[in-house]
């Protein structure tokens, strides 16, 4: 009695192990699609930490789109942290587009990070980057604004390590002002669009990128300001200041020249005025030393009373200056 109850508790105990451990739903659906794989396999991936329905259903849609993928590499791309069934979708896409892409370089694309479902799709129907407004200026001084569409395919062998859509964006509108710079004038720009995109496209700005440029297409091109006139303009202004702070420069040396002759001549002035003070002493040493007599003093008072009256006579013939509207008051004589 006893043993039974024993071997019972056993046989459940081994049916909950394995039920637990192999989904049979999962086991079920593998054998019918053809796809080998045992109790132990199941058994192993719990072992292992690994989802089975994280590589087993992913591998069933494979078998059953004709391509044979093998348990131990999806297992492996599963505990690397990659997406085995975004993978898997990847393959069967390249494989029905007759893309050439093998297992290794779909789990190398997805491990680092990009989107390899997408870069096939992206293969297949490719993408229109639209870039935004890109001013640049023609020789003849007009600024132009274009936007561009750049139809691009991904490409598989250079989606590991290559550039992204930014760089493409900024070489295109690096070519795109490299394009208009070097046109003699805007009117040949607006009448031949196409002509940017030709020199674009032959620049080769898809090089170490993960896309091939297929085709650029010219979307609008606006005229904008006249950057010449305006920069002349701002240089002929900067002249004209440079001008006035010259002319204020030498202005104010002639002022500080004036200034300094008046003070010079104040100078002067002062000097003289100092040396007539000592006339007086003169005169009177000179009596003293019986080097001048009266007589001679008479004679020089006479000469200084005669230079006097001439002087006085000379401002009496000279008429006043009378401003506008001055003159005697009325009435008067």
């Amino acid at each position: 009695m006893i043993l039974g109850i024993v071997i019972g508790v056993l046989a459940l105990l081994v049916v909950w192990v394995f039920f637990y451990f192999v989904p049979v739903g999962l086991w079920i659906s593998a054998l019918a699609a053809g796809v080998p794989v045992g109790p132990m396999t199941f058994i192993g991936m719990r072992l292992r930490k690994v989802n089975p329905h994280q590589v087993i259903g992913p591998m069933v849609a494979a078998w059953k789109a004709g391509l044979e993928l093998a348990i131990p590499e999806l297992e492996a791309h599963y505990l690397a942290g990659g997406n085995v069934g975004r993978v898997v979708r990847a393959l069967i896409s390249a494989d029905k587009a007759g893309i050439p892409l093998d297992f290794k370089r779909a789990a190398a694309i997805d491990l680092a990070g990009r989107d390899v479902y997408d870069a096939v799709a992206m293969s297949v129907n490719p993408r229109v980057i639209e870039t935004p407004k890109i001013g640049a200026v023609a020789k003849d001084g007009i600024q132009l604004f274009a936007t561009a569409r750049v139809t691009v395919r991904a490409n598989l062998d250079r989606l590991v390590g290559g550039a992204t859509e930014e760089t493409v964006i900024a070489r295109v509108g690096e070519g795109i002002v490299s394009a208009i710079g070097s046109a003699a004038n805007h009117k040949a720009v607006l009448e031949n669009p196409d002509s940017i995109s030709k020199l674009v496209l032959d620049k080769g700005l898809d090089a170490g990128t993960a896309f091939e440029i297929l085709s650029i297409d010219i979307a609008d091109v606006d005229v904008g300001k006249n950057i010449g006139a305006q920069l002349q303009a701002d240089q002929a202004e900067a002249d004209l200041k440079v001008a006035r702070a010259k002319a204020e420069e030498r202005r104010a040396m002639a002022i500080a020249r004036e200034q300094e002759m008046k003070a010079l001549v104040w100078e002067r002035r002062a000097a003289v005025i100092e040396a007539e003070a000592e006339i007086p002493k003169a005169i009177a040493e000179a009596f003293r030393k019986g080097n001048l007599g009266i007589m001679d003093y008479y004679r020089l008072r006479n000469i200084q009373a005669d230079t006097k009256m001439r002087e006085g006579l000379a401002k009496e013939e000279t008429p006043p200056t009378q401003g506008p509207g001055e003159g005697p008051a009325p009435g008067g004589i």
